[in-house]
């Protein structure tokens, strides 16, 4: 070979040995040769073995640990001549075929972890996120405390504004004025209702159950006032002979969800324990109002017969003539109400009863003993215990069996001086007589002047008719609508506060809303809330002395470490002299002694779970009849008074008891005068 000829072979070497080695730098010609090529031609890796930075017994690059391989000669492809142990970078498997005599690339290694990238930026980016959400958390927290405190100001000063409104309303403020404006306030309070930070606030301890007594106080209060006060006052100026209570049982039906989920609301929240003094005054006073409105709102359109007719038994009780509950039976009036129209059906008098024979009812043996068959076989009489529901059945029962065998849903009891109270919302009235009856001498009319214009005995039809005819325009302008809402309002409670209204529904469910109240005419069953004694009357001297009869009622309790005491003093007063009584006409004289001298019955109940210790008696014909009977849970001390005009008779009968008792409180027959007397708790 030329020489020319060898350089040229040598340059083809060089270029290909530098071609290899260039290779053996990349990444790909690393893992496709299995050796990592150096600048010079033979490389040995037996020195990496006892690197000792590199763990004991781990393996060199993806292959076997320690595994011997032989140091080749880059440009012979020979053994080298130095035969060293070193790591070889073949990755095949033990016991695998060798691919085309090619080392296969391992899979990609463990990468070191970055000190200034990789997971340690994650981590950072992770703090940032955390700290930009605490920042808007506590940007929220802030924005929606400011947000609850700017709203619990408005709250309340829309509900102080609203009780400004109540209170103009109780000192005489007209409702068709006051009522829309009451309505505004109520309105912009209760909108809390649908203020999403509100809610979720009230589910912060402590400070959630204020927040939630205010919103249903504010709720209660715009029910009220806008979805039945200013809608019932539109109606109540219609000038329409339809019956308010047809125009307003919509109302009531549309309002009863909201007002009987209030009423439960409140009744929750009351006893929290949590509120302030200022929010658990309001709800205990709204919680009173709900408490009365939720049965009414519940029952009352199933009642005006939202869903039937109903049939109500109407008894007028005259005070001139006491018995136990008011005054006796007098007359009755069959009421018919359907979808809130309420109509007169049929009326009844005394006389058109028939006395003597018992109506079958199931009445206690021991309200026998205390008022004979008298109190199931005469009308009249039919009120003498104190128990409504006692009274509803037996003039229910005379109803069906003399008059008519209607069905009776309910009972309703109410005399003179109540109707006297109606008066005063009704206006005037101009009866067929030509009289004008007003508030002030409505009972002087039906309970006194009467009988002197009319001999009852010579006359009943014209007296009977009389009062049908008072019953009549009454019920007019009541069915109508033609009164004072808010004097109306006030006659009722008033009416019921002294028992001169009462009510009986012949279905349970009403009827259970009702027992406790003080319309239902039922003698509380303990003394967890009050000690309450009742003192009843019942005139036996076929006469309408009671006109002219006064009493007064002294309760004084007395306690000891083992016993309570409860001293019950009555009086009653025949307050006019003998001339007078002689002049009386003679239906309100006596029809067994004329003038002369008139009966009565005290019948003094003491409070359950106590015993009648001692009795005491003080006038001219003055006895104590019984003692032992016990009647609706309850001692029973009998007494019977004789009183000729003038005279006064005084009894005392005192209970005794163990126990704990609730704060005393009295009952007695409603009387054309006012009953008089004072209350005295021991302590």
């Amino acid at each position: 070979m030329s020489r020319r000829a060898r350089r040229e072979a040598q340059r083809a070497a060089d270029a290909a040995r530098q071609l290899r080695a260039d290779e053996s730098t990349d990444v790909a010609g690393f893992y496709a040769t299995g050796i990592d090529a150096a600048a010079t031609e033979r490389i040995d890796l037996a020195g990496r073995r006892d690197d000792p930075r590199r763990p004991a017994g781990a393996a060199s690059a993806g292959g076997t640990a320690d595994a011997p391989t032989i140091a080749m000669d880059v440009s012979s492809g020979r053994p080298a001549a130095d035969r060293t142990a070193t790591t070889r970078l073949d990755t095949t498997p033990s016991g695998a075929a060798p691919s085309s005599g090619v080392a296969q690339p391992p899979s990609d290694p463990p990468r070191p972890p970055a000190k200034d990238g990789g997971d340690g930026e994650g981590k950072a980016s992770r703090r940032r996120r955390i700290r930009l959400g605490v920042i808007i958390g506590v940007a929220v927290l802030v924005v929606a405390g400011l947000w609850l405190g700017a709203r619990v100001l408005i709250v309340k000063g829309e509900l102080e504004s609203a009780q400004r409104v109540v209170n103009h309303i109780q000192d005489g403020g007209t409702l068709e004025v006051s009522v829309p404006i009451l309505g505004e306030h109520a309105a912009a309070a209760a909108s809390v209702a649908v203020d999403p930070v509100w809610r979720v606030a009230e589910f912060i301890p402590w400070a959630g159950d204020n927040l939630r007594g205010v919103r249903l106080a504010a709720e209660a209060l715009d029910v009220v006032s806008n979805d039945v006060g200013v809608p019932a006052l539109e109606e109540m100026s219609k000038d329409t002979d339809e019956s308010i209570i047809a125009r307003i049982l919509p109302l009531l039906e549309g309002s009863t969800d909201d007002v009987v989920r209030i009423a439960d609301g409140i009744e929750g929240v009351k006893d929290s324990g949590s509120l302030i003094a200022p929010v658990q005054t309001g709800v205990n006073l709204v919680d009173t109002v709900m408490q009365l409105a939720a049965p009414a709102f519940e029952y009352g359109p199933e009642l005006l017969g939202a869903n039937g007719e109903r049939n109500y038994l109407l008894v007028f009780q005259n005070n001139a003539e006491s018995v136990g509950l008011g005054g006796s039976a007098a007359s009755q009036t069959l009421l018919n109400a359907n979808a809130g129209n309420l109509a007169i059906a049929n009326q009844a008098s005394s006389a058109d009863f028939q006395e003597g024979v018992p109506v079958d009812v199931d009445v206690d043996q021991s309200a026998l003993d205390l008022y004979n068959n008298y109190l199931v076989d005469h009308i009249n009489t039919s009120a003498s215990r104190p128990d409504f529901p006692t009274m509803a059945a037996i003039t229910s029962a005379f109803w069906q069996r003399d008059i008519a065998d209607d069905t009776i849903d309910g009972v309703a009891g109410i005399d003179p001086v109540a109707l006297g109270y109606i008066l005063e919302a009704t206006g005037p009235i101009t009866l067929d007589t030509g009289d004008v009856m007003t508030s002030d001498n409505a009972a002087q009319l039906l309970l006194s002047d009467v009988y002197g214009r009319w001999n009852s005995y010579e006359n009943p039809d014209v007296v009977d008719e009389f009062f049908a005819s008072v019953a009549e325009q009454v019920f007019a302008k009541v069915s109508t609508g033609d009164f004072d809402i808010q004097s109306m309002l006030w006659a009722v409670q008033h009416g019921i506060e002294g028992g001169n209204i009462l009510f009986y529904s012949a279905h349970d469910e009403v009827q259970s809303q009702i027992a406790a109240e003080r319309v239902s005419g039922i003698l509380p069953k303990d003394n967890e809330e009050s000690t309450t004694v009742g003192v009843f009357f019942r005139d036996e001297s076929a006469s309408k002395i009671d006109y002219y009869m006064k009493s007064n009622i002294d309760v004084v309790e007395t306690c000891s470490e083992s016993s309570t005491q409860v001293a019950v003093t009555t009086t009653l007063h025949l307050d006019l002299d003998q001339a007078s009584a002689d002049a009386l006409p003679d239906y309100v004289k006596s029809a067994t002694w004329g003038s002369s001298q008139f009966r009565t019955q005290v019948y003094v109940y003491g409070p359950p779970g106590t015993t009648v210790d001692s009795v005491e008696v003080d006038g001219r014909q003055v006895s104590l009849q019984r003692d032992d009977v016990v009647d609706l849970d309850r001692p029973v001390a009998w007494f019977e008074t004789y009183l000729a005009p003038s005279e006064l008779a005084t009894v005392t009968a005192t209970f005794s008891g163990e126990g704990d008792f609730g704060p005393l409180a009295l009952r007695s027959t409603p009387m054309v005068q006012a009953t008089t007397g004072a209350i005295t708790e021991c302590g």
